[in-house]
């Protein structure tokens, strides 16, 4: 009756903290909240503005609008967090705005990580997590989350291959039997697309232009493979020139040009972790192919370009972009099952 009781007033929630964005799900609900990992504060004092609630979807609206005397701070950079104090802050009020309603103790919280996090970073999530009043925290890495989450048979003896382009990191692993064979972890995503672009129009169009403006170039014109039809747009900025603000003309294909780079690193980890695969396994991705999930699988033809470059099927999961949170809350509902593959803060030395 007792156990029953204390389940009853717990509650156990997945968080997918990503560079760009922060989903969390509860546990037998599914997906409670999906924000911009994104902070506004005061210069100088560092106080978040709006009573503290200028967090996730406020504070993006103001990003790149701001007077001198505001900043829009991201907390986390290729996957890892970079400002601890805020990163606190926005995690306590995305944990406090997914709690169900009624009297709870502290969550229990499992956090999807990048492979290439170090001892460092992973102990700076923990404590984080724990200031921000988790009572105990779990890490799984975000490939496995998201092979989970896609529904692939990463538990049976055949070659399992997903690749998560997320904002900040992209993760290509392959599983078989529960576990990781082979995997690479690289600090190349979204944003380093994001960058791509701008670094292409301020060499091309000697044309100055935010990151928010070439992700939305990026997300409208964008694409990693030919399209049947080529697009056009106009993009606004400042010239580097007079510092005056003027439009250009911007084609998909010179977008897919600036983007090559970034591309061309997240094929050289695919093929990396090919090259970690027994013959018996790299077999079974001829047939079953990788999957694609994160917001940079989003990149149109993304799934054709992979395949031109590696001969392995590949297709886009049907929810990319929540395939780690949903990965996550699995884990939680077969919590037994799962729990022996889970990292602990209280495994930490």
């Amino acid at each position: 009756m007792l156990h029953r009781l204390l389940n009853y007033f717990r509650y156990d929630l997945a968080v997918d903290l990503g560079t760009a964005n922060t989903l969390i799900g509860l546990a037998g609900e599914g997906l409670v909240l999906n924000e911009p990992s994104v902070v506004a504060v005061e210069q100088g004092t560092r106080r978040i503005l709006s009573g503290g609630c200028a967090v996730g979807h406020l504070a993006k609206q103001m990003q790149g609008r701001t007077p001198e005397s505001i900043s829009v701070v991201r907390p986390l950079a290729r996957g890892v967090i970079t400002d601890y104090e805020l990163c606190e802050s926005m995690l306590r009020y995305f944990l406090r705005k997914a709690k169900p309603p009624g009297l709870r103790r502290k969550p229990r919280v499992l956090v999807a990580v990048p492979g290439c996090i170090t001892p460092v970073e992973r102990r700076a999530v923990f404590n984080s997590f724990q200031r921000a009043g988790a009572r105990q925290v779990w890490l799984i890495g975000e490939a496995t989350a998201a092979a989970i989450g896609v529904g692939m048979p990463i538990a049976e003896p055949v070659a399992s291959m997903v690749v998560d382009v997320g904002g900040g990191t992209t993760e290509t692993a392959v599983l078989s039997l529960a576990d990781v064979v082979a995997g690479e972890s690289i600090r190349t995503g979204g944003d380093e697309m994001d960058r791509a672009v701008v670094d292409y129009l301020k060499r091309h169009y000697s044309l100055r232009v935010g990151l928010p403006a070439a992700e939305r170039l990026r997300i409208e014109l964008g694409s990693a493979y030919p399209l049947d039809e080529e697009q056009v747009t106009q993009i606004s900025g400042i010239d580097t020139v007079s510092g005056l603000p003027r439009q250009a003309t911007v084609t998909s294909e010179e977008i897919r040009q600036a983007l090559g780079d970034p591309l061309e690193a997240i094929i050289e980890a695919i093929k990396a972790t090919l090259d970690g695969c027994s013959p018996d396994l790299a077999a079974d991705l001829v047939s079953n192919g990788l999957v694609l999930c994160g917001g940079g699988s989003l990149l149109r033809r993304m799934d054709r370009f992979i395949t031109e470059q590696t001969g392995l099927p590949a297709r886009v999961a049907a929810e990319p972009l929540t395939a780690v949170v949903a990965g996550m809350s699995i884990c939680l509902e077969h919590l037994d099952r799962w729990r022996p593959t889970l990292q602990s803060s209280d495994d930490e030395p």
